[in-house]
This record gives structure tokens, C-alpha cells and sequence, in this order.
């Protein structure tokens, strides 16, 4: 298990614990009220830490080298029944952007997103979740797919952002985002979209756009990360905890902009720390949400979408 820095409190108790409890079972030494004890004490810390994490802290967490990307969530919640697909039909597959079909409960979905890799090697092979042009043509040619068929799409976001390298701008990364954001706000069918890890820039928008957004509660959303953001202010990267205060790109803020529809609770100490029971919730939102938008039309589900986006940012002089 790896501790960021404001968990050191969390590692030493949980150190002490472990300790302890090998104390009892190597000796006839009765240590059960000392790991009792031990034990309140550390749950106790741990709600008095992550009641109180800052932007920054958030931002971290969101990136925690456990935490659940998306295939963990595709293969633990559509199991077997998930068939991925490939390729966008013009340039070649892109392994940053994942999709294809799978079953959440009983209810097919297209489901789409960004994948990163859990070591040096596959954090190469999938671009470090960063998607190039082709990758989100992929998502949108089935997008278009699911729409032929009708069925839902789902869309888990978590990226840094779209692969800024110059042959990604050669081959049209701006117009391919762009197209993505236009195709759906129209699709006639209902797009619930899920940020589980990191969202930034137009590399989240570009699978983001959906009739329900749900954020679980240790991500961001945003225009741009904190650190880059930092770098642009300050001329350093010392001041991306401002930053990140600064840009409101929590979930509770976005929920209190109207920016998304509902925060997913994550268990204590982050999604990580119970995977089965993340997967599990994030099953349910996303059947509870879909429940609901099943029974509008096509014309309905897109003019509401339509009218979610368009208000989004008003305000009275």
C-alpha cells in the first residue's frame, strides 16, 4: 500500500497495528485491548484526515497509483459479457481510449473510456491515458453504433488530457474533440457519463458530454490541471496547491456550479482502499440514472440535454 503525504499519520498507526497484532500471535501475550484501541484510533484519524482534504489533497488521491482505472471498473462490473472493440476506421487503434460492449446488470451499454497503465510498460503502451485524434474517432464511431443499435453509452473518464504531440495536432485533435462535443449533444440515445479519476481539459470533454455527469467524490474536473495552471500564473509548479483551490474543480464544486448531477461517495480513504464496494455503487448510479432516462424519447432525451448545456453559466447582472 502506498501513502501520499498528508496519509503519514494513517501509515504509522497502521504500522503500530500490524505490530501489535504479530506481538499476540507470536507470543502468549494478550494484546487485544492495545489492537482495539490502536484500531479506534486509526479509524479515527482517518475520518478526521479525509474529512478535511484540500483541493490539492483530492487531486492526488484522483491519482493514486491504486486506484481502479477503467477497465478495473468494466471488468468488475460487466465481467465476461464485455466485448472490447477496435480501431476507428481511418488511422489505427488507440490503446489511450478504450470501448465496447458490455452488460451492467441486465441492460446492454456501449461503454467508452480513457485508460492508463499501472507500470512503466503499459503506461507506454496505453500513452499514459492521453488520447490522440484517432482514439476519440474510435469512441465516437461507436457512439454512432450504439445510437444505430439503441442502446446507452456510458462514458468513464480519467485523463490528464488529450496527447498533446505535434502529430496529434497534424492530425486534427482540435477538430476531432470538437466533433465529439457536436455528435453528442445529439445522439438519440442517453449518455451517462462517470469521471472516476482525473478530468482534464478537452481530453475529458471529448467523451464528457451526457445527459447525466457523476463525479465520485475524490476526482476533479477542469480545464486545466493545477500545475499547469501554476506554471502559466506563476512561472512554477510550486503554486499548483493555490491553483487547485483556485480553479474549484473538486466535486463538490462542480456540483454546486450545476456543472455536474451527483457525486458518487467513494469509501473512506478513496476508491482504492474498497474496490468491490466502488464498483458495486458505481453500478447502481449508473442503473438508477438510467432507469430514468429510458423512458424519454430521442427527441425528448436531446432537447433536454441540449437545454442542460445551454444554461450552464448564467448568471443575472
Amino acid at each position: 500500500m502506498e501513502y501520499l503525504d498528508f496519509e503519514l499519520p494513517i501509515k504509522e498507526l497502521q504500522e503500530h497495528y500490524n505490530k501489535a497484532c504479530q506481538i499476540g500471535a507470536d507470543s502468549d501475550v494478550d494484546v487485544s485491548n492495545t489492537c482495539k484501541q490502536i484500531e479506534k484510533k486509526l479509524l479515527a484519524t482517518k475520518k478526521e484526515i479525509y474529512k478535511n482534504l484540500t483541493p490539492w489533497q483530492r487531486v492526488q488521491l484522483s491519482r493514486h497509483p491504486d486506484r481502479p482505472y477503467t477497465m478495473d471498473y468494466i471488468r468488475a462490473i460487466c465481467g465476461d459479457s464485455f466485448l472490447e472493440l477496435h480501431g476507428d476506421r481511418g488511422f489505427k487503434d488507440d490503446k489511450a481510449m478504450v470501448g465496447g460492449l458490455g452488460k451492467i446488470g441486465d441492460q446492454s451499454f456501449m461503454i467508452i473510456g480513457q485508460q492508463k497503465g499501472y507500470n512503466t510498460k503499459t503506461r507506454q503502451y496505453r500513452n499514459f491515458g492521453m488520447a490522440n485524434p484517432e482514439g476519440y474517432r474510435k469512441a465516437l464511431r461507436l457512439m454512432k453504433s450504439a445510437e444505430k443499435f439503441n442502446l446507452p453509452v456510458v462514458a468513464l473518464i480519467d485523463t490528464p488530457g488529450a496527447y498533446p504531440g505535434l502529430e496529434a495536432e497534424e492530425r486534427g485533435q482540435g477538430e476531432a474533440i470538437a466533433r465529439n462535443i457536436l455528435e453528442m449533444t445529439r445522439l438519440q440515445v442517453p449518455i451517462i457519463v462517470v469521471i472516476i479519476g482525473e478530468g482534464a481539459s478537452g481530453g475529458a470533454l471529448g467523451i464528457g458530454v451526457g445527459d447525466r455527469v457523476l463525479m465520485l467524490e475524490n476526482t476533479w474536473y477542469s480545464v486545466i490541471s493545477p500545475e499547469s495552471c501554476s506554471s502559466i500564473l506563476w512561472r512554477s509548479w510550486e503554486f499548483k496547491e493555490q491553483a487547485a483551490e483556485a480553479l474549484k474543480l473538486t466535486a463538490t464544486d462542480m456540483k454546486k456550479l450545476a456543472l455536474i448531477d451527483e457525486i458518487v461517495k467513494e469509501p473512506l480513504g478513496g476508491a482504492h482502499m474498497d474496490r468491490q464496494t466502488t464498483f458495486d455503487t458505481v453500478a447502481a448510479t449508473i442503473l438508477k440514472h438510467y432507469e430514468v432516462l429510458k423512458n424519454l424519447s430521442p427527441k425528448e432525451l436531446v432537447a433536454e440535454r441540449m437545454d442542460k448545456y445551454a444554461a450552464m453559466g448564467e448568471f443575472e447582472g
